[in-house]
């Protein structure tokens, strides 16, 4: 039923964009590349996709959701890069930010649901898991925080560009590859933590290469009960960059189902050990619990936890 639905509305679609469809009405849908080639605003995406030999994979059968950079889009990506032209950005490069715009399902605007997706991507911290896209709809719809986070948001939400081998959603920002801090601020319920890291200084150590790959196990807001927060409020300066160090594990993208029995040395310095999705830290005897897993950023992986983790302050 959902491809029917999906077959039916290109008739709709045609009529709305006639940029992006087919001049001969009983033609069969194009493609995902035949509609971006057919629309002068996503020409330098067409040029991008070119490059990097990914033509003939929207020109296949599938069932992809692509985020489509506008031209503007491009030009203000280019603007923050050495790259003149898109030409002059290297071909793997520009063949994992074009894949990070991809989801290897078809999800029209009302399908998508706010929450994570897998792209097409990979970073470098993983060689199997590729990477997530967080999408909110707040407020439209918004990925990966939006375009003061690395993100973007979808022009004209209520329309869907429909081809024969999925659905076409314009952007009007680049997707950048994004980092455990993009993840971090991009998810309103990561919000107390993110706060605390930026109040710590730690943010860019999240943001960067050194030491990385990192696996986080980040508190969501709920964590933060009056008695945790008055017991985190109360700790030295110290203190407090050793309680959030404690939740991150350094040189190491541990993916959920390779998490090891044994003590696991956090870049605090202490290790905790995780049962099933149960952790036991070293500084409380309170119940913690894995309730999200396999965020995968360029430079690590995320799995949101109920409770705050402690080490030994003593």
């Amino acid at each position: 039923m959902k491809n029917l639905f999906k077959s039916l509305m290109v008739f709709a679609i045609a009529i709305t964009l006639p940029s992006c469809s087919n001049d001969d009405n009983n033609s069969q849908p194009k493609t995902i590349a035949e509609i971006a080639s057919a629309n002068g605003d996503l020409s330098t995406l067409v040029e991008a996709l070119q490059r990097t030999n990914l033509v003939n994979t929207f020109n296949s059968s599938g069932d992809f959701t692509v985020f489509a950079p506008t031209n503007a889009a491009f030009a203000t990506f280019l603007a923050t890069t050495p790259y003149a032209t898109i030409n002059d950005v290297p071909v793997p490069i520009l063949t994992e930010i074009l894949k990070n715009h991809v989801l290897s399902e078809s999800f029209t605007s009302s399908e998508l649901m706010t929450g994570y997706y897998k792209t097409l991507a990979k970073g470098t911290a993983s060689s199997t898991n590729t990477l997530s896209m967080y999408i909110d709809l707040t407020a439209g719809v918004k990925i990966n925080g939006g375009v003061n986070n690395g993100g973007a948001n979808v022009i004209l939400t209520s329309v869907n560009i429909l081809a024969s081998n999925g659905v076409i959603h314009v952007v009007d920002r680049v997707i950048g590859l994004p980092t455990i801090k993009n993840h971090a601020i991009a998810n309103p319920n990561l919000s107390i933590v993110t706060g605390l890291l930026v109040d710590q200084g730690l943010v860019p150590t999240l943001d960067g290469t050194t030491g990385s790959p990192f696996t986080v196990f980040a508190p969501i807001n709920s964590a933060f009960d009056t008695a945790t927060l008055n017991l985190y409020t109360g700790l030295s300066d110290a203190n407090k960059t050793a309680v959030l160090l404690y939740h991150v594990v350094g040189n190491a993208n541990v993916l959920s189902n390779a998490i090891p029995t044994g003590a696991i040395t956090t870049l605090q310095g202490q290790s905790f050990s995780i049962s099933g999705t149960s952790i036991d830290d070293s500084g409380s005897s309170v119940n913690k619990n894995i309730v999200l897993t396999d965020v995968q950023c360029s430079n690590g992986i995320v799995h949101a936890i109920d409770k705050v983790l402690l080490p030994n302050l003593n």
